[in-house]
């Protein structure tokens, strides 16, 4: 799956995805750029999923028109010794068959 970090997330959080092609938002040059234009690179690029620590993009768009899952990481504060313990309840998401067009919010 192609996937990517949103710039509120730390990019060593790429290290435990590397069976899938990951990049950061600062990898695809696409810092600074706004959800909803982001949203739509996404889909241009042919992304399967995003992944935000931001708990309100998924009241600030609307997801059913898009084919991506953004998946919004929720833990008490956004460092990678806290969001990897996240890392195996997105993979079990991401094996899963029901990953399509969804906002799956997954709590420490």
């Amino acid at each position: 799956m192609k996937l990517l970090l949103d710039e509120n997330l730390p990019k060593k959080l790429k290290l435990d995805f590397t069976e899938h092609e990951i990049y950061t938002v600062a990898d695809k040059g696409w810092s600074g750029i706004k959800n909803g234009e982001l949203l739509k690179l996404l889909l241009l690029e042919g992304f399967d999923a995003l992944f935000t620590f931001d708990k309100n993009l998924q009241y600030q768009q609307n997801f059913k028109k898009y084919t991506i899952t953004v998946f919004v990481l929720t833990a008490s504060i956004n460092t990678y010794n806290e969001l990897t313990k996240l890392s195996p309840k997105v993979k079990a998401h991401l094996d899963g068959e029901s990953t399509r067009q969804s906002t799956v919010i997954i709590i420490a």
